[in-house]
């Protein structure tokens, strides 16, 4: 290339050191501080080699954008800031190009970001790989796995919101072009205890409170559960809620992603039923019952539950009611069956929901690789991804704990000899003579937990297979037996331990020396957790089950099938699950990514160096750094080494024509550095001391701040010059330009006088020309008027002519017609006189009639029916005229303003009629309902919640909905009630709940009654005899007593052809139950308001005192 493309490098604008093997000096303070310093920051990720720290944020950051990921495609590890798309890609291009299976360790205590960092991976993966139809779908379904596992997998605990419980190791596999075509999942080790006992803070898986707080009504209904967690034993309620996370939006979520995985519908419905019976397995309890032999049985306290686990699972009821009461234990041809006390029936309760729930989840797993294997059949390369825990040290530490360790122990061991065999493979393929280096080799402690003979786990084994009393003390005995010699095992009973007098250390507790530090073990349910068991009664239980899932995740159930074998123990299992992933490990180039927690807090900006110091120690960093430096500190390909510090050396700057590794050589000669200091391989410059580098930056940016001056003053100098020379050509191009401009402006002048010129002689022989053609004008204009002139005489004097004779001819034909006329007259004179009288009158009264109608008009009044403004008679024998047509155009109008009303206005009009003629003169109340429309729905049943189940009881139409106040027949107090009218009947419901009080046909209402006052209180007589008149009339009071008495009357009259009696008295009888009472209206002061107030004076008498 003519021209090196300019590169940036990880030691370019670094803060603090962003590679730990480059830090000096090498102690924990400054590997602490260092990380502190990059963390305040926002720098998350260090190196060591080839390693990746990463420390959780606690925040969302910018640099995991689509632009970052095409930053760091394709580019050295070395080459940007530490990330973990840089140790992503390198690990993708060396499986994609270089044909070598590569595997991604990501390893940190709970909180510190390990699944997120699994994410970001596979995320980074996706987005570099190829594209395609088919290759998208594979890397959704990848991509979308997560969600699920999470779901099942993870809760929320004291250090950590969604802290994976299970161990998970992703195989995912590509084609020779890079492409994903599938993937297979390992899961290790599911802290199944959670499902059945969450430590106080913490919570249960997040499937139970995603199912809980996101499934409908109706999906809850058909699993038999209900909303609230109280509910539910196995669910903690002190954490049920967490910050920030919304489990109905995760359940969707979930079960988007099941679907888009590959799950059917009904493996869906399966999987929730499965769920939803662990949850309720948990509120199973039982009670002490004695049997005639003196042994304790236990019994179901409530069968509910039970009825609808089995429901739910398909099983016969009777069938597990006795697996939580009886335990079978066949040897040979026996079998012995035995009762359950209370506190084994809750044993095998929970051991049932433990041992379903972690057999689900691994059908979960197997059922994702069902889906997401890769279909073909050619050559694959795999990328192998372990989210696993961390090394763990709490203040209890149990089985689970111990397990973890182990797994963190086998981890480290692979680490160190992978480690170190990269390393002497690069020092032997370079060419550098490799040197033993010192370390810490953990076999040691690996043995002691795994040999076969004399190992932790055999010996636990053995006491759990052993006949006769087993407990946790004979194992603890056990050990220091046989361990007591180990240098890396202590107890108060171990014959090598320090600490005989040490009371820190308690009689039922054992201390591990691990390689990240000493670790003390409780032996309490070391041999319960190990052997895992569940009565062979429950196993078979399940598999007699319908639910199809159920029965396939027992099959030793299976009568057909049973195996009197001993089922193999959990740390059994898991040693074997260990061992696997080790071989699996072994076969792959690996990459490691070690995940540090800042603070207990999960709050951004926090840096605990307590914390972080106990992360770094038993993640083994400081030992890592050591290891990476034991050889050569730093090693650097001879073009970029060259191309970096080329300006320290004369010969090699600027440019370079040899060969990359000569010019290395003049320039590590040129700078006198001790041969010691470093060495020369095939492809590589080793420098063994980072102050080795750091001197060679320093020389490297003294240098570049020379240069910078340097070509700060070529450029100065470049910059005068060209400004000179600039301003040289700027004057001559001016003078140019002015020189043109002063010639054409000269030019110009001259045109414009020369114009000017030829314009005036123009315009003289133009006014020349002129004056010679007015004058011919003028010439020919005079012969014209004179000609015109004569004409018009002669045309005159023949008109004066023509108009003589003409009024001679017009006074022959007057004088001629006159005379006709006058002899026409003296005929007709006689005929005339007689009749001339009565036509004249005719005649005038024709005109007074039009001229009445004319003015009429022009006067009418406006169409409004109310106005009875009317014009003057203006004649008096017009009067009957006027008052009829006065009649016609009322009704007329009255005519027209009903045509414009609808058929409910029309209604509305006949119910206030019907009011007038019911209630005027009558009622005090009624000129105040004159003005209110009549609503008749006031309450809006079927718009309003609150009254769905009124709703759903009246299946007619509402005519009226009014809450009116009932008044109690003991004292006279009101209570309040819904007054319905429908077409048939009249009912009174209670305004709280809805339910229906009375119902009353309108065939059996006789009459009603009210005071000729300003109330609202009337009464509804009914029938004697009738079914609805059992308790008596009804005494109401009502804000709209107009228009309810109306209504009534016209639907009874409407239903029953009969009309309804409206009694107006200011009193009356009631009939209560046997009794009749009177009801008097008085009038009287109130002290609170203008309200009616009902007083029960005694047993015959009902006063109502209205203001």
């Amino acid at each position: 290339m003519a021209k090196m493309e300019v590169k940036t490098s990880l030691l370019d604008n670094m803060i603090g050191v962003g590679d730990m093997v480059l830090l000096e000096p090498l102690d924990e303070d400054s590997f602490i501080n260092n990380l502190k310093k990059r963390y305040d920051h926002n720098e998350v990720y260090t190196y060591i080699g080839s390693v990746v720290i990463s420390i959780n944020p606690y925040r969302s950051l910018p640099i995991y954008t689509p632009e970052k990921v095409e930053e760091y495609r394709n580019r050295n590890f070395y080459e940007l800031s530490p990330h973990i798309f840089a140790l992503s890609d390198e690990a993708y291009r060396s499986l994609r190009d270089q044909d070598k299976d590569q595997c991604i360790l990501i390893t940190g205590e709970s909180g510190a970001g390990k699944t997120e960092a699994s994410k970001l991976v596979m995320s980074y993966v996706a987005a570099v790989c190829g594209k395609g139809a088919e290759v998208n779908q594979v890397k959704e379904q990848l991509l979308q796995s997560n969600p699920v596992l999470e779901a099942f997998g993870n809760a929320k605990t004291v250090r950590n919101d969604n802290s994976s419980r299970f161990g998970k190791y992703m195989d995912i596999e590509f084609d020779f072009k890079g492409d994903p075509l599938g993937g297979v999942i390992s899961n290790y080790l599911l802290e199944k205890s959670r499902v059945v006992k969450q430590p106080r803070g913490e919570r249960n898986f997040h499937i139970f409170y995603q199912i809980l707080s996101g499934a409908s009504e109706d999906f809850l209904c058909k699993l038999k559960l209900e909303r609230d967690f109280s509910r539910y034993n196995y669910l903690g309620l002190d954490s049920a809620k967490v910050n920030g996370v919304d489990d109905a939006a995760n359940f969707r979520t979930v079960r988007n992603a099941m679907q888009i995985v590959g799950f059917m519908d009904h493996e869906t419905q399966s999987v929730f039923e499965v769920v939803a019976a662990v949850l309720k397995l948990g509120n199973i309890e039982f009670k002490p019952e004695s049997r005639v032999n003196g042994l304790d049985e236990s019994k179901i306290k409530d069968k509910n539950e039970l009825k609808e686990i089995c429901e739910l699972t398909g099983i016969d009821q009777s069938v597990l009611e006795r697996a939580f009461s009886f335990r079978t234990v066949e040897a040979k041809q026996e079998k012995v069956s035995t009762t359950l006390n209370v506190a084994q029936a809750y044993y095998a309760r929970d051991a049932l929901a433990k041992n379903l729930y972690s057999r689900l989840f691994s059908w979960l797993v197997t059922r994702i690789n069902e889906s997401i294997k890769a279909q073909t059949k050619v050559r694959k390369k795999v990328m192998g991804v372990l989210d696993i825990y961390g090394f763990e040290i709490f203040e209890d530490n149990s089985f689970e704990q111990f397990i973890i360790n182990y797994c963190n122990e086998k981890l480290q061991q692979i680490f160190i000899e992978l480690t170190l065999k990269e390393e002497q493979e690069e020092y032997i393929r370079e060419g550098i003579e490799w040197t033993h280096i010192e370390y810490f080799n953990n076999a040691i402690i690996c043995d002691l937990i795994e040999n076969n003979q004399t190992g932790i786990l055999a010996m636990l084994d053995e006491e759990c297979l052993r006949p006769g009393t087993v407990t946790d003390d004979t194992f603890l005995e056990k050990l220091n037996q046989v361990c007591a010699t180990h240098q890396h095992f202590e107890s108060r009973m171990s014959k090598c331990s320090r600490f005989l007098n040490d009371t820190s250390l308690p009689h039922s507790c054992f201390r591990i020396q691990h390689y990240a530090g000493k670790v003390m073990y409780q032996v309490e349910g070391f041999v319960d957790k190990n052997n895992d068991l569940l009565y062979r009664d429950l196993s078979q239980a399940m598999w007699k089950a319908s639910h199809s899932l159920i029965k396939a995740l027992f099959p030793e159930g299976n009568p057909t099938k049973i195996n009197l074998k001993r089922p193999p123990t959990a740390g059994s299992q898991f040693k074997a699950s260990v061992a696997t992933l080790m071989k699996n490990l072994q076969t792959k180039n690996p990459n490691y990514i070690r995940c540090i927690k800042p603070n207990d807090k999960k709050a951004a900006h926090i840096f605990n160096d307590a914390l972080v110091c106990h992360q770094i120690r038993y993640l083994g960093l400081l030992e890592n750094v050591r290891v990476r430096r034991a050889g050569y500190a730093f090693r650097q390909a001879y073009e970029p080494c060259l191309e970096r510090y080329k300006m320290l050396c004369k010969q090699t700057w600027p440019h370079w024509r040899g060969p990359a590794r000569a010019g290395v050589e003049v320039l590590f000669n040129e700078l006198e550095i001790p041969e010691e200091e470093f060495s020369f391989g095939r492809s590589k410059i080793f420098i063994r001391n980072p102050r080795t580098l750091f001197k060679l930056e320093d020389l490297r940016k003294q240098r570049l701040e020379d240069l910078a001056t340097l070509i700060e003053k070529i450029y100065r100098g470049w910059k005068c010059r060209t400004r000179f020379l600039l301003m040289k050509k700027s004057q001559i191009v001016i003078a140019s330009w002015y020189r043109r401009y002063a010639q054409q402006k000269k030019y110009q002048k001259i045109k414009n006088s020369a114009v000017i010129v030829q314009s005036y002689i123009r315009g003289w022989k133009a006014r020349k020309l002129l004056r010679e053609l007015k004058h011919q004008k003028r010439c020919n204009e005079a012969a014209t008027i004179i000609a015109a002139y004569w004409h018009g005489t002669q045309a005159r004097r023949e008109l004066k002519r023509l108009k003589e004779e003409a009024r001679r001819k017009h006074a022959v034909a007057v004088i001629w017609a006159y005379w006709l006329g006058l002899k026409v007259r003296r005929e007709y004179r006689k005929f005339f006189r007689a009749n001339a009288g009565r036509k004249i009158y005719e005649f005038t009264l024709q005109r007074l009639m039009q001229k009445y109608f004319l003015e009429m008009k022009n006067k009418v009044p406006s169409l409004s029916p109310i106005d009875k403004n009317w014009p003057a008679r203006p004649y008096l024998f017009l009067d009957s005229t006027h008052k009829e047509l006065k009649r016609i155009f009322h009704l007329w109008r009255c005519k027209k303003y009903r045509d414009q009303f609808t058929d409910q206005q029309k209604l509305i009009y006949e119910e206030k009629l019907e009011a007038s003629e019911l209630f005027k003169d009558k009622k005090a109340l009624y000129p105040a309902s004159v003005g209110q429309p009549f609503q008749g729905a006031y309450l809006e049943i079927s718009k309003n919640p609150k009254y769905k189940k009124l709703k759903d009881a009246v299946d007619e139409k509402i005519i009226i909905a009014e809450v009116v106040n009932k008044i109690n027949r003991a004292n006279g107090k009101a209570t309040s009630r819904i007054f319905l009218l429908t077409k048939n009947n009249v009912l009174l419901a209670d305004q709280k709940s809805g339910n229906i009080k009375s119902e009353v046909p309108l065939g059996d209402v006789t009459k009603v009654s009210m005071s000729s006052q300003n109330d609202g209180f009337f009464a509804v007589h009914l029938k004697e005899g009738s079914g609805a008149a059992g308790k008596g009339d009804f005494l109401l009071s009502s804000d709209h007593l107009i228009e309810m008495a109306t209504k009534l009357y016209r639907t009874t009259l409407s239903q029953t052809k009969q009309k309804l009696n409206i009694e107006i008295s200011d009193e009356f009888l009631v009939q209560f139950r046997q009794d009749k009472v009177c009801v008097k209206f008085i009038q009287g002061s109130q002290k609170n308001g203008n309200i009616p107030t009902c007083k029960r004076k005694n047993n015959r008498l009902l006063e109502v005192a209205v203001p």
